[in-house]
């Protein structure tokens, strides 16, 4: 096994990166993110093998990167860009996790009659902006008693950034 690794370690490398590189993209823009994620979380664990083996083999070189300091500054950017994404979460006290997620959650937990005023309309007007786009509205309902989750469950539409989208562009944004 060393020696498969000996010698297509540099290959390996590639190949993980080149596919780390493509899923941590998709991941980035949600483009299809129930493929890419075990993908990316595994194949990326995998990568560290040939880069481990690659630090081993070329330790040597690799004093002279320090001796010479040459890490220094390329350490200093990637530690101070971690702490950038860490410390925030670090310091709120909560579990963290993606804030505009938390607010798009919050409002399809929401009624017509709580989220209209968010887009500067009425709830009526809300519901027949949502009516024309397909969405079963009980036109003499009760805009506070259903959520827009279970508005669009119940259009046969589907829940999340598209049941946001037609809420907001229902506005005109």
């Amino acid at each position: 096994m060393l020696r498969v690794l000996k010698t297509h370690g540099t290959t390996f490398t590639i190949i993980l990166f080149a596919v780390s590189a493509v899923s941590g993209v998709a991941l980035f823009f949600h483009w299809s993110s129930a493929v890419f994620h075990g993908m990316h979380e595994w194949l990326s664990m995998l990568l560290l093998a040939p880069v481990a083996l690659h630090l081993w083999r070329n330790w040597n070189g690799f004093t002279v990167y320090l001796k010479r300091r040459q890490l220094l500054v390329p350490a200093a950017l990637g530690l101070a860009a971690s702490l950038a994404f860490a410390v925030p979460v670090l310091t709120a006290g909560t579990s963290g996790g993606n804030p505009m997620r938390a607010a798009l959650g919050a409002l399809e937990k929401g009624s017509i009659a709580e989220v209209a005023p968010l887009f500067d309309l009425t709830p009526r007007a809300l519901a027949e902006r949502l009516a024309a786009k397909g969405y079963r509205v009980a036109p003499d309902g009760d805009l506070a008693a259903a959520s827009l989750a279970e508005i669009a469950s119940a259009s046969g539409k589907p829940a999340g950034p598209a049941l946001i989208a037609d809420v907001a562009f229902a506005q005109g944004l």
